[in-house]
């Protein structure tokens, strides 16, 4: 079995679930290009909680973790399957760091089907999410995702699912497809590291705009497990589309050793709108 591709992926607002634009369009066109998974593994930045654990429950739940969106986002279901035997394989490839079993206390959340659906819109792929331990510096989790790297020579998709930059209290609803001077300089510092050197992306911490750009690091330390499976297999990753929202997030999204294929579609609008139920600049849990 050939070594599957990862990937990161700048998810932004939840509803990009409902949306056609540029950035699910890319999803999309990376879901096409990837060979069928035997499974997919996704860190979510929601699912942040002080312990490392990976679901092992046979049917996840869909779980709507947030507030103040349209009834139509509440209605999505992503019915995937579970694999609870990957539980086992993920627990041996981070050995000896401890990974608790969840049987039934969390499912998929919007951080994995907001994507999922535009990637693979089928649900008939198994799905099973890890943990981000919110008691671990960064440096943890770039070497957690090192020991994962060994799953995507069994067929394991590995996606990890968060905003490079994501500032929720200084969002602006005017400013849909831009991002801030602070926010831009900090994603461009994000890409250099990543496409010449991911093992060394822990350090952005010492970034003069790391406070402005990760006020907390829920959505941050996914690209860390991309970017640390990357460096173990010394592959360099490449973007697979960039850009802004709402001012003080980024959508960049990277992937690692992705097969060739046709560009997306540049169509519809860069951000989905922020809907006017939605509580004024605080999008709560994106």
């Amino acid at each position: 079995m050939s070594t599957m591709p990862a990937a990161f992926i700048g998810h932004g607002s939840p509803m990009n679930a409902l949306e056609r634009n540029r950035y699910t369009e890319a999803w999309r066109a990376f879901g096409a290009a990837v060979p069928r998974p035997r499974a997919i593994l996704v860190v979510s930045a929601h699912w942040y909680i002080n312990a490392t654990a990976v679901t092992a429950m046979a049917k996840p739940r869909t779980i709507h973790d947030f507030y103040g969106f349209p009834q139509s986002l509440f209605d999505v279901r992503y019915d995937a399957p579970g694999l609870p035997k990957l539980a086992d394989e993920v627990a041996t490839a981070v050995s000896p760091t401890w990974v608790g079993h969840d049987n039934d206390s969390w499912g998929i959340d919007h951080g994995t089907w907001s994507v999922l659906c535009h990637a693979f819109p089928d649900a008939d792929i198994p799905v099973v999410q890890l943990s981000i331990n919110a008691d671990k510096p960064l440096d943890y989790h770039l070497g957690v995702g090192a020991k994962l790297a060994e799953l995507r020579d069994t067929g394991v998709l590995i996606i990890g699912s968060g905003n490079v930059v994501h500032n929720l209290a200084g969002t602006n609803p005017r400013l849909p497809d831009t991002g801030f001077d602070w926010a831009q300089r900090f994603d461009e510092q994000a890409k250099e590291l990543m496409l010449d050197d991911p093992a060394e992306v822990a350090r952005l911490d010492g970034h003069p705009d790391f406070r402005h750009a990760v006020p907390t690091p829920d959505h941050f330390l996914p690209l860390l497990y991309v970017a640390g499976l990357a460096a173990a297999g010394d592959t360099r990753p490449e973007i697979l589309i960039d850009g802004y929202a709402y001012g003080s997030l980024s959508m960049t999204a990277y992937t690692v050793d992705l097969p060739a294929a046709a560009p997306p579609a540049e169509t519809g609008e860069g951000s989905p709108a922020v809907p006017e139920t939605a509580p004024p600049l605080d999008m709560t849990n994106m």
